[in-house]
């Protein structure tokens, strides 16, 4: 998903940069929604799945108070959960990215 959000931005900067006469800016801002609208969600689900790592993580270090054997699985959560707080962390400033390029087509817009 990053490698699809970061190859789409480079897209649309390269067209905003060129300001190619035969571009229609209306029909790419238009498109532009949709996939924001599509990274949106994408955005949802990944803070989703991420407060359940950390929900379930934080139940297994609680349940280290009755056997130590839980902080092997309580360790592996963690590793789980800042992968998804990295993965989290680029995927929303790339979402907000999105955001100024569409402030970007609506300034030549007018």
């Amino acid at each position: 998903m990053k490698k699809y959000l970061y190859d789409y931005i480079e897209y649309i900067d390269s067209c905003l940069k060129n300001k190619n006469k035969d571009l229609d800016i209306q029909k790419l801002k238009e498109e532009h929604l949709v996939k924001i609208k599509f990274f949106q969600h994408e955005r949802l689900i990944h803070l989703i799945v991420t407060l359940f790592y950390v929900i379930f993580m934080l139940i297994f270090f609680a349940c280290t108070l009755i056997s130590i054997c839980f902080l092997i699985i309580a360790l592996i959560l963690v590793i789980f959960v800042l992968c998804y707080v990295i993965h989290y962390f680029k995927l929303e400033n790339g979402v907000q990215y999105l955001y100024k390029q569409y402030d970007e087509m609506n300034k030549l817009l007018k």
